[in-house]
C-alpha cells in the first residue's frame, strides 16, 4: 500500500470537512491531524522521544522531492532522515508543515514503566505544536489507559510507513533522538552510544559488562 492522504481524507469525510486535494470553501477551515510516532522504546539507554507532526498544505496528488523519500524513519539512511529533515524545517518557516519532539528521560521511564513515560511524551510532544490539532494519528501503540486527553485520536499498526504525516513524525523523532544519543557519546565515550544509540547491540552489552551501567542508562530493563 502506497503511502499518500487517502486515510487523511477518509477522516475529513467522516468529520465533514473537504479532501485535501479540494480548494478550501469560504468559511471553512481545514481538519487539523497530527501524526505521531515514537522512537526508543526498546533501547537499554537514553531518552523514548515522540514527534508530532502536521501538514497545513497536503501535497495535491504525488509528493514532490524530497518528499518522495517520505517513509518509515527504520526503512530511510540516516543521510536521508536528515535530508528530510532539513526541508521539513524549511516547510515549517514556510508555514506548510508544523511539527514537534518532546523526549522522557531514563529517571522518568523507570519511575513510570516505558509505556506511560511514552504516553506522557506523546501529550507533550502535541502540546508543543503551535496548532492544537482536531484529530491524531498514532503509530500502533498499544495501551489500556488513555494517551491524549485533550484530542480524540486513533492507532494503527505501521502507521508509519502509510501515513504521511505519521512516517514525517518518526522522521523527526528520529533525528532528534539519534542527535541526543551523539551528545551522550561524547559524555560518555566507553559506550560508543554513537554506534547504536542506546540499543541493545553485542557491542552495548559488551560495554556494560566493561564499565557498568552510566546515568542515561535505563534501571528498569534487563542491562546484562
Amino acid at each position: 500500500m502506497a503511502i499518500d492522504f487517502n486515510y487523511e481524507n477518509k477522516l475529513r469525510e467522516k468529520y465533514g470537512y473537504p479532501p485535501a486535494s479540494a480548494s478550501p470553501r469560504d468559511g471553512v477551515r481545514d481538519l487539523c491531524i497530527a501524526g505521531l510516532d515514537e522512537v526508543g522504546r526498546g533501547p537499554l539507554a537514553g531518552p523514548v522521544t515522540v514527534g508530532a507532526f502536521v501538514f497545513l498544505n497536503n501535497p495535491k496528488g504525488g509528493f514532490d522531492h524530497p518528499l518522495g523519500l517520505l517513509r518509515d524513519s527504520k526503512l530511510l539512511s540516516a543521510k536521508q532522515r536528515e535530508k528530510l529533515y532539513e526541508y521539513f524545517c524549511e516547510l515549517k518557516k514556510g508555514g506548510k508543515v508544523d511539527f514537534a519532539t518532546a523526549s522522557v528521560f531514563p529517571r522518568t521511564i523507570d519511575k513510570k514503566h516505558i509505556h506511560h513515560a511514552t504516553a506522557l511524551a506523546m501529550q507533550r510532544a502535541v502540546q508543543k505544536l503551535d496548532k492544537k490539532p482536531d484529530y491524531a494519528l498514532i503509530d500502533g501503540f498499544r495501551y489500556p489507559g488513555k494517551i491524549l486527553k485533550e484530542v480524540e485520536y486513533s492507532t494503527m499498526p505501521k502507521a508509519d510507513n502509510l501515513i504521511p504525516s505519521v512516517a514525517a513524525a518518526s522522521i523527526v523523532a528520529k533525528v532528534k533522538r539519534d542527535a541526543s544519543m551523539v551528545r551522550y557519546h561524547k559524555k560518555y565515550p566507553q559506550y560508543r552510544f554513537d554506534l547504536h544509540k542506546g540499543y541493545g547491540t553485542e557491542l552495548h552489552y559488551k560495554m556494560l559488562k566493561k564499565h557498568g551501567p552510566s546515568h542515561i542508562h535505563r534501571q528498569s530493563f534487563r542491562l546484562y
